[in-house]
This record gives structure tokens, C-alpha cells and sequence, in this order.
């Protein structure tokens, strides 16, 4: 099937909210429905080593009540040089997180819990979209949010050691979702390091995660969004 005809490209921009909001250019890939990937088949099914290693990482993440992280995150489009930007992250269950950028200073992506919020400082202007119209985002970011399932979300599931710790990829079982394969690295103590989401576009969008920090104290506040002065909405969530 064509790229233009996928299932996964002909959905609505609501859906490519958060590529915007990280890197400030357009693409079909969707980050947000991310980051981890797995499902014990064939090969890897009577491996009790990597077995265990997936299930602690579920725990980790889908215990934690709320997360603090640096990321750094670098794309790179069909025909287009790699762009990169970094900034802290902030969770806290149900479904609240918030984005704040230090390169490309200014811009925040957030989570109310309800709807999902972009301020773009370059154009002063900020995006909306309901946070059940996203739900089809659950991986593989899912940890971020608590929802990682490996049996439900992968297929096709395949691991090598090397000096950053256990390298997974895997492909979604869904194939209307907008992205194809899915790496990411997992240390001795099941934290995530990197994530690396391949579209059918063969667009690449990779995220680093560093410092992070299990039940912080995070204020529900946090995650409470303001207009900024001068802000307006886009004409697409009016």
C-alpha cells in the first residue's frame, strides 16, 4: 500500500500533535504512542532471562506513580536534515505530562489528563486536542503513562546485548498505527535509555532519557495549562 493511503497517514493532524510540539516540523509519525515494545514469541518464549527482564521494566514503569526525566530527542525526515531538541520531563497518573523545552526554549507540551496542549513561542500560538482522541498513542510511549503492555501492543520480538545494556525492537500488531518498528535500550536496573520509532514514511524519531526519577513530588498544578500573554489558539481547536 502506498505511503499516502496508509490508514495510519490519512489520520487526522490531531495525531501528529506531539512530533509538532518536539520538533516543530510536520510528519505522519506519531511519538507520543511511545516507547515500549515486546512480546514473548516463538524463539523468546522460554527465555526466563529476557522474560524477566520485559516484566521489570513493566513493573518499573507501570508502578511509578509519577516520573522526572531529561530527554534529549533528534528526527530525521525523508529528504530532510536531522533536527534535535532537549528538555525536562514531568508525569503524573492518570494521564498527566508535561514537556518543557530548554533548546528551542519556550515551547511546552502538556497533559491536563482531559486534553492535550502545544504552545509554539516561535508563531505565540497553542494547540488543542482532547486526550481520548489520542488514545490510539498508547505505545510505544506507553510506559510514560503506565499502560505498557508487551503481549497486547508487539509482535515480533528480538534482543542483543551491547555496551548500552539490552537492545528490544519490535513492530506493533496493529498495522494502522503510524509507525513500523520500534528499538529501545534497557539498562541492568530495567530503566529506559533510548527509544528509537521507525515510520512508514522511514522517517526516524529517537528520544534519550537521562536523570530520571521514580514518584517525585510533582504538584497537580504542573500540569494545569496557562495562556501565555499574547497567546492565541490555532484556528484548528477553535
Amino acid at each position: 500500500m502506498p505511503v499516502a493511503n496508509h490508514p495510519a497517514v490519512r489520520k487526522s493532524n490531531l495525531t501528529t500533535i506531539h512530533v509538532r510540539a518536539t520538533l516543530s516540523v510536520y510528519t505522519p509519525v506519531s511519538p507520543v504512542r511511545f516507547f515500549l515494545c515486546a512480546v514473548v514469541v516463538s524463539a523468546f518464549a522460554a527465555d526466563p532471562t529476557l522474560d524477566n527482564l520485559l516484566k521489570a521494566v513493566e513493573t518499573r514503569y507501570n508502578r511509578a506513580q509519577t516520573l522526572q526525566v531529561q530527554f534529549k530527542e533528534a528526527y530525521t525526515g525523508p529528504g530532510r536534515p536531522r533536527r534535535t531538541e532537549s528538555g525536562s520531563l514531568l508525569l503524573r497518573k492518570p494521564g498527566r505530562m508535561r514537556w518543557d523545552y530548554t533548546s528551542r526554549a519556550g515551547k511546552l507540551f502538556l497533559s491536563d489528563g482531559k486534553a492535550l496542549w502545544l504552545y509554539t513561542p516561535l508563531n505565540n500560538q497553542v494547540e488543542k486536542m482532547g486526550l481520548k482522541e489520542s488514545e490510539d498513542m498508547r505505545a510505544p510511549l506507553a510506559f510514560l503513562l503506565g499502560k505498557l503492555h508487551f503481549q497486547k501492543e508487539f509482535r515480533n520480538l528480538a534482543a542483543r546485548v551491547d555496551s548500552a545494556g539490552t537492545v528490544i525492537t519490535a513492530e506493533p500488531k496493529n498495522d494502522s498505527l503510524p509507525y513500523t518498528r520500534v528499538e529501545f535500550v534497557v539498562d541492568k536496573d530495567a530503566q529506559i535509555r533510548r527509544v528509537q520509532v521507525t515510520g512508514y514514511d522511514k522517517s526516524v524519531l529517537e528520544f534519550e532519557f537521562d536523570q530520571e526519577k521514580l514518584n517525585p513530588p510533582l504538584e497537580a498544578k504542573l500540569f494545569q495549562f496557562v495562556m501565555p500573554p499574547g497567546a492565541e489558539m490555532s484556528e484548528e481547536s477553535r
